[in-house]
């Protein structure tokens, strides 16, 4: 996978050269690359930004800087080989990153990552490259950073794990919270390791029992009850064909009934207990 980052703070993408990101470059599992938008700037300044047609605080970076650079990285991808390319914009205003999101962008063969500053980038330029390429405006979360870099950090992170080879066991990311499968609706339980005493604390039986199939068990339950603690949501909205029949039983016991549609939903009598 090719990543082209354009940027008016390329240092502040260093983090993309250590850990898992950085073994995966170094691998040639992905080749990143990150441009400083000032390079494509004509003035002693090197203006990037203006004030907002319509008034307003804040500023707004500029259609000339980042058309000049987004048309030179694509340029510079095709003649290197690159095909296929997607603009991901990080905003406040775009969808949820999710793990589906994550996964859609992994099988893509080149991303452009375009981070603003400021109020953001002028919406002619996504219009622009919209009509050349598959364009996503993706948020992380709802809130406000002062650009979109750490955005670029996170996306990148959740894609590279997902490529082939990137991770040193492939079943990895198959139990991680938010994957695709049986899992799919619930956030990851509790995980121990060496010594099995540790202050005072120690290690849940089960763990130590070698039978695989209360470890499944005893994990999918400590699924439910984290879920059901942090991300009530998620099993509001699964869709309940994914519970099997011990699934329910917990959910019993942890407060849930089944509704008319079938989905689960706190049992009232249980709240009020």
């Amino acid at each position: 996978m090719r990543i082209d980052v354009v940027t008016i703070f390329p240092e502040y993408l260093e983090p993309l050269n250590v850990s898992l990101v950085g073994k995966a470059r170094a691998a040639g599992r992905l080749d990143v690359r990150v441009h400083d938008l000032r390079g494509w700037a004509h003035d002693r300044h090197n203006t990037v930004d203006d004030t907002p047609y319509g008034g307003g605080p804040g500023m707004v970076m500029m259609t000339g800087p980042w058309g000049e650079a987004l048309d030179q990285t694509l340029a510079d991808g095709y003649e290197a080989g690159a095909r296929q390319p997607v603009l991901v914009v990080p905003t406040p205003s775009g969808r949820p990153f999710t793990q589906a999101v994550a996964a859609e962008l992994s099988a893509r063969p080149w991303l452009i990552f375009t981070p603003a500053r400021y109020e953001g980038i002028d919406t002619r330029v996504t219009a622009e490259y919209a009509t050349r390429m598959p364009v996503h405006e993706v948020s992380i979360g709802d809130y406000v950073l002062a650009g979109g870099e750490a955005a670029v950090l996170v996306i990148t992170e959740a894609v590279a794990r997902l490529l082939p080879g990137v991770l040193g066991n492939a079943q990895s990311h198959a139990d991680d919270s938010f994957a695709p499968g049986p899992m799919a609706s619930l956030l990851e339980g509790p995980v121990y390791t060496k010594p099995p005493a540790w202050r005072g604390r120690g290690i849940p039986d089960v763990l130590l029992s070698g039978h695989h199939g209360k470890i499944a068990r005893w994990r999918r339950d400590e699924a439910f009850r984290r879920t059901v603690e942090h991300r009530p949501d998620l099993i509001e909205q699964a869709d309940p064909a994914a519970f099997d029949k011990k699934d329910r039983e917990m959910l019993s016991i942890l407060g849930w009934q089944a509704g008319p549609d079938g989905r689960f939903g706190r049992n009232p009598d249980a709240m009020e207990e």
